[in-house]
């Protein structure tokens, strides 16, 4: 009866995570990465990659490899592209470039958020709010 309780414990747990508004920011963000990532991986490999090939004497760095065992009659060739790897490095390098910048930003918008001044209504709010509660608690003495 324990492990049932227990078993019932976690999925009310969570139930509530799933339920939280980060959850679901979390579902987009990744959603928009993977479209992110679609449209990166594109321009290092149809804009970037040839432009740097052009400069280093025409390489194509989808053909750079190292053969181990050349292909013979079924058998596939076995090769290390290495041309592939630079191309991920490539691409990883502009992704996190782009996320450092977006975080950069964030935390600039945060500071001048939290630099700006407080409008004047908002301590006579709080006065009105702390006096009032001073009365009820007065009203509750008595």
């Amino acid at each position: 009866m324990e492990k049932i309780k227990k078993h019932s414990g976690i999925i009310k747990e969570f139930k509530e995570f799933i339920s939280r508004g980060s959850v679901m920011d979390l579902a987009v963000g990744i959603i928009i990465g993977g479209a992110f990532t679609t449209i990166v991986n594109s321009l290092v490999k149809d804009i970037i990659m040839p432009f740097i090939g052009l400069l280093i004497g025409n390489i194509n760095f989808s053909n750079l490899k190292i053969i181990l065992t050349p292909a013979s009659g079924d058998k596939a060739e076995a090769a290390i592209l290495y041309g592939n790897f630079i191309q991920n490095v490539v691409n990883f390098l502009i992704v996190a470039f782009v996320v450092f910048i977006l975080i950069k930003a964030l935390n600039s918008f945060k500071k001048k958020k939290a630099e700006e001044p407080v409008s004047e209504s908002e301590p006579t709010a709080i006065a009105e709010d702390i006096q009032l509660l001073t009365e009820i608690r007065d009203l509750l003495k008595k």
